[in-house]
């Protein structure tokens, strides 16, 4: 299952898109993760400096 992003939690800073390897993630106001592309891999999660992305 893909990661979820904690909205109140993200911090728009970007590495957790820069990290991932199949560019499910775009960031706005917070993070987003498209689960159609996401292969839950994981990655994203341990660069997130504030802890916002979590295993659903």
């Amino acid at each position: 299952m893909p990661r979820k992003v904690l909205e109140d939690t993200c911090i728009a800073c970007g590495a957790c898109a820069g990290e991932c390897p199949v560019e499910a993630i775009t960031v706005e106001d917070h993070a987003n993760i498209d689960a159609d592309t996401c292969i839950d891999c994981g990655a994203c999660q341990g660069v997130c400096p504030v802890d916002a992305i979590i295993e659903e």
